[in-house]
């Protein structure tokens, strides 16, 4: 596993808290932080911008992915409206995170609250070359669960 350096400002409502750090040797993403002064409730089918109290200059030809928390998903049904939200290499402002409450009761976010994690991930750029038609695959033009229907109907399982 490599670690690049990446650049982080501790905004002043920031101040205080834990900067991002890996759990545990071989964890893939940090903990982001609520950095707020009062305590913010989400009620159900809320959605709201919460700070992280952090700014980032990411090395180019890198993103950072803000993703759910497991835990607040399975125990409250909150998560992160836009999974994964994309940090671009050239953005400097803050990092925030968009909660949603898709539980059936409040949730209240306090000061420094685990609320998302962060994950710094490599990025490919695309160069575009118009075609005529596209080559044949065994899957062809299906979407949206198709993969598994074709095992279903030969009776050999699939999604």
């Amino acid at each position: 596993m490599s670690r690049r350096e990446v650049p982080l400002q501790r905004l002043p409502h920031g101040a205080g808290l834990a900067l991002p750090d890996y759990a545990t040797e071989l964890s893939a993403g940090v903990d982001l932080l609520a950095a707020i002064e009062a305590d913010v409730v989400l009620q159900p089918g809320e959605r709201k911008l919460i700070p992280s109290g952090i700014a980032i200059a990411l090395p180019a030809g890198t993103e950072a992915q803000v993703r759910p928390r497991s835990g607040l998903a399975l125990e409250h049904g909150v998560t992160v409206l836009n999974a994964p939200g994309t940090i671009d290499a050239d953005y400097r402002g803050e990092v925030g995170v968009i909660l949603i409450n898709h539980g059936d009761a409040p949730f209240t976010v306090t000061r420094g609250a685990r609320i998302a994690q962060m994950v710094i991930a490599p990025v490919t750029q695309a160069s575009w070359r118009e075609v005529e038609r596209l080559e044949d695959s065994a899957r062809g033009a299906g979407g949206f669960g198709s993969t598994g229907s074709a095992a279903r109907k030969a009776g050999t399982g699939g999604v």
